[in-house]
């Protein structure tokens, strides 16, 4: 009887497969609470790894992390009407406290502009107090009614950058910094996923922004899944909370502010843009554990100390390297789990391998074995780490492309979008053609020019519109 497989095959269901990885692969479980989700170790690593990259990226950009309460005032998002209007439906409210009915409702942190514009509007007072650069990294809570582990939960980790500027210009050119420089950089450099950066259409913007950036990328499905977003907000939060400064000349001025953030969703993009059958596939410049060393067996205890020399030695090199000789535990179930988990690189060393000095490495994006001498391998893995990283992002672009079709019509958007992307000039959708594509459970995920870049206005001459289904 053939074996059954551990993973549901992707093409027969790939929603399927995603929670097949996320439990097979200890990544993830639900919560006590519906919406809600626990990131087990593994997962967990990862997250921290993103959190590193992402925030020495955030401090390159001349950001300082901070930290601003979990509870809100029900006061401060009603001062920004299109916000609360926005964020209505998903909030969360605390009624009661200590026992008692609170004399105003708190609403669990969703996002903070409202928090943060209070603040910011006591510790500006100059133009030399700007710009006002802040991140913190912190929990989030959106009721969700759909929910999905890592995609849309009801409580999340993300960061959320907030910033005040002295004028329209420069809050646009950092918005677009983060953009590019810390969430394009990291999702393409590290994660080895091809985004697409554009701009949001009216109808998808962040409630209150006047204008959202944003990242889009391309799951193995052909679905697309917005990583993160950079929002220009104007002086709307500014003139609701009074963010305003003395210009140059000693006139007042509202300043203009941004804010940013990308989430633990970017967990779910990593399992569905680069998974496989096999499981989760793991980019080496994310992996918490890159090389798994891994004893086949060890009768005479010979193996173990020569295995945890080989991880020393990459350790020195500055190799991410973990040692597994629970040879209690058989060798192909462990071998399975490792390929489930997407460590980049498994060395398999047993008593016969020392004895003829070498080892067997495997390559877990293709899955190639490879017997190496044990003298050549700390001088082979970083190379070949670095392989395997542009080989997931060369891919997943060749992947991406193939299924983005150019589109004259609007039914060859909706139909192209069934698979993958569509392209189609924005002068041919506009209102009509939203609600169209709309029918089909198809968006317009983001505006381009045609060079690729970020159009001036909604309505630039030239403009370039992706369509898509998405998560």
């Amino acid at each position: 009887m053939a074996k059954a497989p551990i993973l549901t095959p992707r093409a027969d269901d790939f929603p399927r497969w995603y929670q097949d990885v996320l439990n097979k692969a200890e990544l993830a479980e639900n919560g006590p609470v519906r919406g809600t989700m626990v990131i087990r170790p593994y997962a967990y690593a990862l997250w921290e790894r993103m959190v590193a990259e992402v925030d020495a990226r955030i401090k390159a950009a001349g950001a300082d992390n901070a930290y601003f309460p979990l509870f809100i005032p029900e006061s401060y998002l009603q001062r920004e009407a299109e916000h609360v209007e926005g964020f209505s439906p998903e909030l969360a409210v605390v009624t009661h406290g200590g026992g008692k009915q609170l004399e105003e409702p708190v609403v669990v942190r969703p996002t903070s502009e409202t928090v943060i514009g209070e603040y910011m509007a006591k510790w500006v007072q100059s133009y030399r107090d700007l710009p006002l650069l802040l991140n913190q990294w912190a929990n989030v809570v959106r009721w969700e009614l759909r929910p999905r582990m890592f995609l849309r939960t009801s409580e999340f980790l993300w960061q959320e950058g907030h910033t005040a500027h002295v004028s329209e210009e420069d809050a646009r050119v950092y918005a677009e910094r983060i953009l590019h420089d810390v969430y394009e950089d990291f999702m393409v450099n590290v994660l080895a996923i091809p985004v697409l950066t554009g701009r949001k259409i009216p109808e998808e913007r962040f409630a209150g922004a006047t204008n959202t950036l944003t990242c889009e990328a391309m799951m193995g499905d052909g679905k697309a899944l917005q990583m993160g977003t950079s929002h220009e907000l104007g002086q709307n939060f500014a003139r609701a909370f009074d963010i305003a400064f003395s210009d140059e000349t000693g006139e007042r001025a509202l300043a203009w502010t941004t804010s940013w953030g990308v989430s633990t969703r970017m967990m779910g993009g990593l399992i569905m843009a680069h998974g496989d059958d096999a499981g989760l596939v793991v980019p080496p410049r994310l992996a918490a554990t890159q090389v798994v060393v891994l004893v086949v067996r060890d009768e005479d205890g010979t193996v173990t100390p020569a295995a945890q020399q080989m991880v020393d030695e990459l350790a020195a090199v500055g190799v991410r390297a973990k040692l597994d000789a629970h040879t209690a535990t058989a060798f192909g179930r462990r071998a399975t789990n490792w390929e489930l988990k997407g460590v980049p690189v498994r060395i398999e060393v047993g008593p016969r391998d020392l004895a003829e000095g070498r080892v067997v490495v495997v390559r877990r994006d293709v899955g190639e074995k490879v017997p190496t001498d044990l003298s050549a391998v700390v001088a082979t893995v970083p190379g070949l780490l670095e392989d395997q990283q542009s080989a997931l992002l060369a891919a997943a672009t060749a992947r991406r492309d193939s299924l983005t079709v150019e589109c004259s019509t609007l039914d060859e958007a909706a139909e192209a979008a069934a698979h993958g992307f569509g392209q189609i000039a924005w002068d041919k959708v506009g209102a009509d053609g939203i609600e169209r594509l709309g029918r089909d459970a198809v968006t317009v995920r983001c505006l381009r020019t045609p060079e690729g870049g970020l159009p001036a206005s909604d309505d630039a001459p030239g403009t370039l519109a992706i369509v898509a289904r998405s998560y």
